[in-house]
């Protein structure tokens, strides 16, 4: 795909990225880069004993993934000015190392605001695993170029 500009899109209109599987190291890199070793994260001991029975990857991982996926898609690549915000984002289920997830975003409004420049596109963002379930979801914003005027 192709960078799309604010008046490509159309609410409603849906993008899935490409599955991207949980590893070990992805855990340890992100422990190390967040400094967040809490045991339900670092101590497979500890985490055996809780009701997961093994240990969680950071809800902060899949975030950090989705904008991954989301650069993956193509379709902001050139045209994204701004992610504004994460909204109402919810944490379903957790993240497990063997797990592949993928993103299904949605387009869930579009604001042309005052701006010649820049629009606001409003994305309903779901981090799915490989039987479909939502991991996490919320909306966020994104300042998207509009595009250029012909003279």
């Amino acid at each position: 795909m192709h960078s799309r500009y604010f008046e490509d899109f159309q609410v409603g209109e849906q993008f899935t990225s490409t599955g991207r599987t949980v590893t070990e190291a992805d855990l340890t890199l992100f422990n190390m880069l967040s400094g967040d070793w809490n045991p339900i994260h670092a101590d497979v001991e500890f985490a055996a004993k809780t009701r997961f029975g093994q240990r969680l990857v950071h809800g902060a991982f899949g975030i950090a993934l989705l904008t991954g996926f989301m650069h993956q898609m193509g379709v902001f690549e050139t045209t994204a000015v701004a992610m504004m915000n994460l909204k109402e984002w919810a944490f379903k289920a957790p993240i497990l190392i063997g797990q592949t997830l993928h993103l299904q975003m949605t387009i869930a409004e579009l604001d042309p605001g005052q701006s010649a420049r820049v629009g606001r596109l409003g994305r309903h963002l779901q981090l799915r695993d490989q039987h479909d379930q939502v991991v996490q979801e919320g909306f966020s914003d994104l300042l998207i170029l509009k595009r250029p005027a012909t003279a």
